[in-house]
Protein backbone atom coordinates (compact mmCIF):
# COMPACT_ATOMS: atom_id res chain seq x y z
CA UNK A 1 0.00 0.00 0.00
CA UNK A 2 1.57 3.28 -1.14
CA UNK A 3 2.05 6.13 1.78
CA UNK A 4 -0.50 9.18 1.00
CA UNK A 5 -0.09 12.81 1.77
CA UNK A 6 -3.16 14.77 2.39
CA UNK A 7 -2.62 17.00 -0.68
CA UNK A 8 -4.20 16.63 -3.32
CA UNK A 9 -6.10 18.20 -6.39
CA UNK A 10 -9.26 16.17 -8.60
CA UNK A 11 -11.84 17.45 -11.43
CA UNK A 12 -14.20 16.49 -13.84
CA UNK A 13 -16.51 17.69 -16.27
CA UNK A 14 -19.56 15.72 -16.74
CA UNK A 15 -22.26 16.65 -19.97
CA UNK A 16 -25.79 15.14 -18.01
CA UNK A 17 -27.54 16.17 -21.64
CA UNK A 18 -27.93 19.16 -24.26
CA UNK A 19 -29.03 21.75 -21.78
CA UNK A 20 -27.13 20.45 -18.33
CA UNK A 21 -23.91 19.89 -17.26
CA UNK A 22 -21.48 20.42 -14.15
CA UNK A 23 -17.72 20.53 -13.02
CA UNK A 24 -16.91 18.51 -10.11
CA UNK A 25 -13.66 19.45 -8.04
CA UNK A 26 -12.07 17.91 -4.66
CA UNK A 27 -8.97 19.51 -2.78
CA UNK A 28 -7.25 18.23 0.17
CA UNK A 29 -4.70 19.98 2.85
CA UNK A 30 -3.30 18.31 5.61
CA UNK A 31 -6.01 18.47 9.20
CA UNK A 32 -5.83 16.37 12.35
CA UNK A 33 -9.12 14.86 11.04
CA UNK A 34 -11.14 14.39 7.71
CA UNK A 35 -13.08 17.59 7.62
CA UNK A 36 -15.16 17.76 4.50
CA UNK A 37 -16.33 21.38 3.18
CA UNK A 38 -19.11 21.44 0.14
CA UNK A 39 -19.92 24.50 -1.88
CA UNK A 40 -22.63 23.33 -4.58
CA UNK A 41 -26.17 24.76 -5.42
CA UNK A 42 -29.11 24.00 -3.12
CA UNK A 43 -30.98 21.97 -5.62
CA UNK A 44 -28.20 19.10 -4.45
CA UNK A 45 -28.53 19.01 -1.10
CA UNK A 46 -30.91 15.83 -1.13
CA UNK A 47 -27.54 13.91 -2.33
CA UNK A 48 -25.54 15.48 0.03
CA UNK A 49 -25.42 12.69 2.79
CA UNK A 50 -24.60 10.07 0.14
CA UNK A 51 -21.39 12.51 -1.18
CA UNK A 52 -19.85 12.59 2.44
CA UNK A 53 -20.69 8.97 2.85
CA UNK A 54 -18.52 8.30 -0.54
CA UNK A 55 -15.88 10.86 0.68
CA UNK A 56 -15.63 8.80 4.48
CA UNK A 57 -15.33 5.25 2.54
CA UNK A 58 -12.08 6.06 0.83
CA UNK A 59 -10.27 9.05 2.74
CA UNK A 60 -9.18 9.07 6.33
CA UNK A 61 -7.46 12.20 6.97
CA UNK A 62 -7.45 15.77 5.48
CA UNK A 63 -8.83 19.05 5.04
CA UNK A 64 -11.68 18.36 2.03
CA UNK A 65 -12.90 20.51 -0.33
CA UNK A 66 -15.65 19.92 -2.46
CA UNK A 67 -17.09 22.19 -5.31
CA UNK A 68 -19.90 21.91 -8.04
CA UNK A 69 -20.65 24.14 -10.51
CA UNK A 70 -23.84 23.62 -12.46
CA UNK A 71 -23.80 24.70 -16.30
CA UNK A 72 -27.08 25.28 -17.87
CA UNK A 73 -27.48 25.94 -21.91
CA UNK A 74 -31.26 26.11 -21.92
CA UNK A 75 -32.80 29.75 -22.63
CA UNK A 76 -32.74 32.06 -19.80
CA UNK A 77 -36.09 34.62 -19.52
CA UNK A 78 -35.04 38.29 -18.26
CA UNK A 79 -37.23 39.55 -15.65
CA UNK A 80 -37.15 42.46 -12.89
CA UNK A 81 -37.08 42.49 -9.47
CA UNK A 82 -41.06 43.85 -8.56
CA UNK A 83 -40.58 44.56 -5.24
CA UNK A 84 -36.95 46.80 -5.17
CA UNK A 85 -38.57 48.35 -8.27
CA UNK A 86 -41.79 49.18 -6.78
CA UNK A 87 -39.84 50.46 -3.24
CA UNK A 88 -37.22 52.87 -5.55
CA UNK A 89 -40.48 54.12 -7.34
CA UNK A 90 -42.83 54.93 -4.26
CA UNK A 91 -39.61 56.43 -2.61
CA UNK A 92 -39.08 58.61 -5.85
CA UNK A 93 -42.71 60.01 -6.04
CA UNK A 94 -42.76 60.73 -1.85
CA UNK A 95 -39.40 63.06 -2.41
CA UNK A 96 -41.52 65.02 -5.02
CA UNK A 97 -44.20 65.65 -3.45
CA UNK A 98 -41.88 66.21 0.06
CA UNK A 99 -39.86 68.62 -1.99
CA UNK A 100 -42.36 70.00 -4.08
CA UNK A 101 -40.50 68.30 -7.35
CA UNK A 102 -43.29 67.44 -9.60
CA UNK A 103 -41.66 68.02 -13.07
CA UNK A 104 -40.26 65.04 -14.55
CA UNK A 105 -40.38 61.00 -13.25
CA UNK A 106 -38.15 57.91 -12.49
CA UNK A 107 -35.90 56.97 -15.06
CA UNK A 108 -36.17 53.19 -16.03
CA UNK A 109 -32.73 53.08 -17.33
CA UNK A 110 -31.43 54.61 -13.44
CA UNK A 111 -33.63 51.95 -11.94
CA UNK A 112 -32.21 49.12 -13.86
CA UNK A 113 -29.01 49.89 -13.24
CA UNK A 114 -29.96 49.28 -9.31
CA UNK A 115 -27.75 46.04 -8.01
CA UNK A 116 -30.49 43.43 -8.28
CA UNK A 117 -33.06 44.96 -10.26
CA UNK A 118 -32.73 42.45 -13.53
CA UNK A 119 -32.88 39.01 -13.04
CA UNK A 120 -31.97 36.47 -15.27
CA UNK A 121 -34.68 33.33 -14.60
CA UNK A 122 -33.14 30.19 -16.05
CA UNK A 123 -36.54 27.97 -17.53
CA UNK A 124 -36.55 24.43 -17.13
CA UNK A 125 -34.75 24.43 -13.39
CA UNK A 126 -37.28 21.83 -11.45
CA UNK A 127 -37.40 18.59 -9.43
CA UNK A 128 -36.98 16.32 -12.42
CA UNK A 129 -33.38 18.07 -13.21
CA UNK A 130 -32.03 18.32 -9.57
CA UNK A 131 -32.77 14.35 -9.59
CA UNK A 132 -30.84 14.04 -12.88
CA UNK A 133 -27.95 16.41 -11.59
CA UNK A 134 -27.89 14.81 -8.37
CA UNK A 135 -27.65 11.25 -10.02
CA UNK A 136 -25.12 12.29 -12.40
CA UNK A 137 -22.73 13.59 -9.25
CA UNK A 138 -23.17 10.76 -7.25
CA UNK A 139 -22.14 8.44 -10.62
CA UNK A 140 -18.77 10.89 -11.18
CA UNK A 141 -17.80 11.38 -7.59
CA UNK A 142 -15.93 8.03 -7.19
CA UNK A 143 -13.61 8.20 -9.97
CA UNK A 144 -12.52 11.69 -8.88
CA UNK A 145 -11.81 10.67 -5.18
CA UNK A 146 -9.58 7.80 -7.42
CA UNK A 147 -8.23 10.63 -8.55
CA UNK A 148 -7.45 12.78 -5.79
CA UNK A 149 -6.14 9.70 -4.47
CA UNK A 150 -3.62 8.52 -7.14
CA UNK A 151 -2.15 12.40 -6.82
CA UNK A 152 -2.14 11.81 -3.13
CA UNK A 153 -0.08 8.69 -3.73
CA UNK A 154 2.55 10.57 -5.50
CA UNK A 155 3.07 13.24 -3.17
CA UNK A 156 2.95 10.08 -0.58
CA UNK A 157 6.02 8.95 -2.63
CA UNK A 158 7.78 11.61 -2.61
CA UNK A 159 7.67 12.22 0.98
CA UNK A 160 8.46 8.69 1.90
CA UNK A 161 12.09 9.77 -0.08
CA UNK A 162 12.50 12.86 2.06
CA UNK A 163 11.68 11.02 5.30
CA UNK A 164 13.65 7.85 4.53
CA UNK A 165 16.61 10.51 3.64
CA UNK A 166 16.04 12.12 7.22
CA UNK A 167 16.24 8.62 8.57
CA UNK A 168 19.84 7.81 7.39
CA UNK A 169 21.44 11.11 8.71
CA UNK A 170 19.91 10.42 11.85
CA UNK A 171 21.21 6.65 11.68
CA UNK A 172 24.07 8.49 11.18
CA UNK A 173 24.36 10.87 14.04
CA UNK A 174 23.20 7.83 16.25
CA UNK A 175 26.27 5.57 15.53
CA UNK A 176 28.64 8.63 15.98
CA UNK A 177 27.34 9.46 19.28
CA UNK A 178 27.72 5.42 19.66
CA UNK A 179 31.34 5.46 18.31
CA UNK A 180 32.18 8.16 20.81
CA UNK A 181 30.37 7.06 24.23
CA UNK A 182 33.65 4.57 25.39
CA UNK A 183 35.51 7.58 25.68
CA UNK A 184 33.19 9.46 28.30
CA UNK A 185 34.25 6.81 30.88
CA UNK A 186 37.50 7.93 30.59
CA UNK A 187 36.72 11.63 30.48
CA UNK A 188 34.80 11.86 33.55
CA UNK A 189 38.05 9.86 35.08
CA UNK A 190 40.38 11.98 34.56
CA UNK A 191 38.16 15.09 35.08
CA UNK A 192 37.43 13.74 38.65
CA UNK A 193 41.18 13.06 39.06
CA UNK A 194 42.16 16.72 38.01
CA UNK A 195 39.42 18.02 40.89
CA UNK A 196 40.27 15.69 43.71
CA UNK A 197 44.55 16.46 43.07
CA UNK A 198 44.17 20.27 43.11
CA UNK A 199 41.55 19.84 46.11
CA UNK A 200 43.94 17.49 48.62
CA UNK A 201 47.43 16.79 46.77
CA UNK A 202 48.71 13.81 44.91
CA UNK A 203 47.25 11.55 48.30
CA UNK A 204 44.26 10.61 47.47
CA UNK A 205 42.05 7.01 47.68
CA UNK A 206 42.32 6.20 43.82
CA UNK A 207 40.07 3.43 44.39
CA UNK A 208 37.78 5.64 45.45
CA UNK A 209 37.93 7.77 42.13
CA UNK A 210 37.48 4.96 40.50
CA UNK A 211 33.75 4.16 42.81
CA UNK A 212 32.56 7.52 41.72
CA UNK A 213 33.50 7.48 38.59
CA UNK A 214 31.86 4.25 37.95
CA UNK A 215 28.78 5.64 39.82
CA UNK A 216 29.25 9.18 37.02
CA UNK A 217 29.03 6.53 34.15
CA UNK A 218 26.17 4.84 34.91
CA UNK A 219 24.07 7.61 35.58
CA UNK A 220 25.55 8.90 32.30
CA UNK A 221 25.24 6.30 30.45
CA UNK A 222 23.86 6.93 27.21
CA UNK A 223 23.56 3.08 25.89
CA UNK A 224 19.79 3.03 26.67
CA UNK A 225 18.76 5.67 25.06
CA UNK A 226 21.20 4.83 21.49
CA UNK A 227 19.28 1.19 21.42
CA UNK A 228 15.77 3.02 21.47
CA UNK A 229 16.73 5.50 19.00
CA UNK A 230 17.61 2.80 16.38
CA UNK A 231 14.80 0.53 17.19
CA UNK A 232 12.35 3.73 16.31
CA UNK A 233 14.40 4.35 13.54
CA UNK A 234 13.60 0.72 12.23
CA UNK A 235 10.06 0.80 13.22
CA UNK A 236 9.74 3.86 11.40
CA UNK A 237 10.98 2.72 7.94
CA UNK A 238 8.55 -0.65 7.94
CA UNK A 239 5.64 1.94 8.52
CA UNK A 240 6.79 4.64 5.43
CA UNK A 241 7.31 0.75 3.59
CA UNK A 242 3.65 -0.24 4.70
CA UNK A 243 2.44 2.61 3.89
CA UNK A 244 -1.27 3.26 4.43
CA UNK A 245 -3.05 5.55 7.11
CA UNK A 246 0.09 6.12 9.14
CA UNK A 247 0.62 9.61 9.75
CA UNK A 248 -0.29 9.64 13.46
CA UNK A 249 2.07 6.66 14.07
CA UNK A 250 4.63 8.04 12.49
CA UNK A 251 4.10 11.41 14.54
CA UNK A 252 4.18 8.99 18.01
CA UNK A 253 7.38 7.74 17.24
CA UNK A 254 9.40 11.17 16.23
CA UNK A 255 7.99 12.54 20.04
CA UNK A 256 9.74 9.36 21.15
CA UNK A 257 12.86 10.04 19.27
CA UNK A 258 13.03 13.24 20.52
CA UNK A 259 12.62 12.50 23.59
CA UNK A 260 15.70 10.55 23.84
CA UNK A 261 17.82 12.89 21.99
CA UNK A 262 16.79 15.61 24.64
CA UNK A 263 17.97 12.68 27.20
CA UNK A 264 21.08 12.29 25.61
CA UNK A 265 21.84 15.24 25.61
CA UNK A 266 21.11 15.85 29.35
CA UNK A 267 22.95 12.87 30.24
CA UNK A 268 26.48 14.15 28.59
CA UNK A 269 26.20 18.28 29.07
CA UNK A 270 29.38 19.91 29.96
CA UNK A 271 31.46 16.90 30.35
CA UNK A 272 34.37 18.70 27.14
CA UNK A 273 36.86 16.56 25.43
CA UNK A 274 34.77 14.09 22.97
CA UNK A 275 31.66 15.47 25.24
CA UNK A 276 31.16 18.68 22.71
CA UNK A 277 31.59 16.45 19.63
CA UNK A 278 28.47 14.12 21.14
CA UNK A 279 26.71 17.71 22.13
CA UNK A 280 26.91 18.53 17.92
CA UNK A 281 25.22 15.09 17.10
CA UNK A 282 22.77 15.22 19.70
CA UNK A 283 21.81 18.94 18.36
CA UNK A 284 22.02 17.28 14.60
CA UNK A 285 19.80 14.39 15.89
CA UNK A 286 16.96 16.91 17.32
CA UNK A 287 17.35 19.37 13.91
CA UNK A 288 16.57 16.09 11.73
CA UNK A 289 13.72 14.70 13.72
CA UNK A 290 12.16 18.31 13.62
CA UNK A 291 12.69 18.32 9.76
CA UNK A 292 10.78 14.91 9.72
CA UNK A 293 8.19 16.19 11.97
CA UNK A 294 7.45 19.01 9.53
CA UNK A 295 7.55 16.67 6.55
CA UNK A 296 4.85 13.60 8.28
CA UNK A 297 2.50 16.63 9.25
CA UNK A 298 1.34 16.04 5.51
CA UNK A 299 1.31 12.45 5.73
CA UNK A 300 -2.20 10.85 5.84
Amino acid sequence: MPLFSMTGYARTQVRVNDQLGFTLALKSVNHRFLDVQMRMPSSLDAVESELRRLIKEKLVRGHVDLTISVERTAQTAAGYNRELVANYIAAFRDASVEYDLLSGGPDLNTIFRIPGALQAEPRGSNDEESQLLGAAVVAALPGVIDELKTMRAREGESLGVILNATLDRLAEATNGVATLRPQIEARYQTRLTEKLTAAVGAEFNRQRVLEEVAVMVDRSDVSEELERMHTHIGHFRELLSGGGETGKKLDFLLQEMNREANTLLSKTAGIGGKGTEITSLGLAMKAEIEKAREQIQNVE
